[in-house]
């Protein structure tokens, strides 16, 4: 039976390589569970299951020194498979417990253990001890088929377990992305305990007839983030020709206010003027607004879209884009900026590197938003998530980031009316679900195609842009869940960011912004 028992411990060396490597297979070989978009010709990739959390795992991947480990992790893995075998041996019961005695050290030893230099001073003996056991086990006369079979429950096991992990540090990861980190919570807070304590300034009153005055350069932010919108700000005027032509009106929600509020009443960016605005107390809605969750703050919606990409080999077909789009308070900006015509909407996760003044000067003829649109992506390769039919499937999807809103030709049309209507339609679907499909297909025919040059996106997902296509770029777009002011961000690109942001401040000390 020598033969067989060889060919026992080959699968058993196997089963230990696969076992030592299954936190990497198992990313790639198990099925994805609630996936929007099936592929039935291939396995999902990992970065289709996972999305960035698979780029940033890869980026940040240690190299770790455990080979001694390993090797230990090899005998107790083989130890154990043979051990039900051996323990049916007649007359072997001394050298069962033997055995078993040895896996049991193993165990102990490797329960708390990673590397090489966390084992313990007397390893060595260990190892050699098992591997003496190991030998003397090839020697015994055991049922091959017992000992495969629990070499694949062993392997069953370790793979289940290591994909376990993988889901946990991908649910760990996406908790991470998607939850403001708490020192930007100890901000706020700060800000906010600091405008009741304190008399502020009060430049908004000093500057209240350049906020509706339309020959002024007038943009527009919707955000809960007082780090964020501050660097936005902060890259676009220090850009710009004349910072006194520019106005900033960002509209937040009443939990943040106060902090906003105060963040930009102590702050000064030149000479630009900052208007905070709390949304839920806007008196100047339109009286069709009538939900109080409709009165709610909703800012840009980002989406995960997954499609067939037909023009890609087999194995590379399915395809994974992060598309951002207007939420629903952008439907608001009519009613909220009645007194202005043209203004230009930013996001809180833009980096402003040129003057941007002569967006002011575009002849956008009968159309209402500029946006860069891209075209590597189809409406009609997003029908899984479009139900409507009534739209040009060859038409490129159009990002928020940096828009020109023609709010004149807005109300002329009644686009807010007619988003609101789509919206009553199926009142089952969430709001944030609604904005996909509601925020592409809004402005169809509407869209004034901004050059690609204005926007360099993909700053929040996409490793793989270059330096010079980033320095080219009038602004830079961290659409995506890595965003800058994350840990968890993209390291080449957070400097980008870094440079606008506001230094000295004392609450960042404080809360340990750096």
């Amino acid at each position: 039976c020598f033969s067989c028992l060889d060919k026992c411990n080959n699968h058993c060396y196997q089963a230990a390589n696969l076992a030592n490597n299954a936190i990497d297979t198992a990313v790639d070989g198990k099925e994805s569970q609630g996936q929007e978009v099936a592929q039935e010709e291939n396995p999902k990739s990992c970065e289709l299951e996972y999305g960035s959390y698979c780029l940033w795992s890869v980026e940040h991947k240690e190299e770790m020194k455990d080979a001694i480990v390993k090797r230990l992790k090899d005998q107790l893995f083989m130890a154990r498979a043979h051990y039900p075998s051996i323990a049916k041996l007649k007359h072997q019961e001394r050298f069962t417990r033997e055995l078993k005695q040895h896996i049991q050290e193993h165990e102990r030893m490797l329960s708390d253990t990673i590397a090489d230099a966390d084992l313990p001073q007397f390893f060595a003996e260990k190892l050699e001890k098992m591997e003496g056991t190991i030998e003397r086990i090839k020697s015994c006369e055991v049922g091959c088929s017992n000992v495969e079979r629990k070499l694949r429950q062993l392997l069953d096991l370790t793979e289940d377990e290591a994909y376990f992990h993988t889901r946990q540090s991908a649910f760990l990861y996406h908790l991470g992305v998607q939850t403001m980190p708490k020192t930007h919570h100890c901000l706020s807070m700060r800000l906010t305990v600091e405008y009741f304590k304190s008399a502020s300034p009060q430049r908004e009153l000093l500057n209240k007839q350049k906020f509706e005055d339309p020959a002024f350069y007038h943009y527009v932010m919707f955000s809960r983030n007082v780090l964020a919108a501050s660097t936005t700000i902060n890259s676009t005027a220090m850009n710009s020709k004349d910072s006194g032509s520019i106005v900033f009106h960002v509209f937040t929600d009443t939990q943040n206010f106060y902090a906003m509020k105060h963040w930009f009443d102590r702050n000064s960016y030149l000479d630009a003027n900052v208007h905070v605005t709390n949304i839920e107390d806007h008196n100047k809605l339109s009286k069709d607004v009538e939900s109080l969750e409709r009165q709610q703050l909703w800012p840009t919606e980002e989406f995960r879209v997954t499609f067939h990409n037909h023009s890609q080999p087999l194995r590379r077909q399915m395809k994974t884009e992060y598309i951002s789009v207007f939420g629903h308070s952008h439907f608001l900006l009519p009613d909220l900026l009645p007194s202005l015509n043209r203004v230009v909407v930013l996001d809180d996760d833009m980096i402003v590197q040129k003057d941007l003044s002569s967006l002011w000067n575009l002849n956008m003829g009968d159309k209402v938003i500029g946006a860069v649109q891209f075209c590597g992506v189809r409406l009609g390769q997003l029908k899984a998530y479009v139900e409507e039919n009534n739209f040009d499937a060859d038409s490129c999807v159009w990002f928020s980031g940096l828009n020109v809103i023609e709010l004149e030709k807005w109300r002329d049309l009644g686009i807010t009316s007619l988003h609101d209507q789509s919206l009553q339609k199926d009142s089952s679907v969430s709001h944030r679900l609604e904005a996909l499909p509601r925020g592409l297909l809004a402005f169809q025919d509407l869209i004034y195609p901004l050059k690609g040059s204005w926007v360099q996106s993909g700053l929040g997902y996409d490793y793989g842009i270059s330096r010079i296509d980033i320095e080219k770029a009038a602004t830079l777009h961290y659409n995506g869940v890595m965003k800058p002011w994350l840990d968890l961000a993209i390291h080449d690109y957070k400097s980008y960011w870094r440079k606008y942001m506001t230094n000295g401040e004392r609450f960042m000390a404080e809360c340990n912004i750096h």
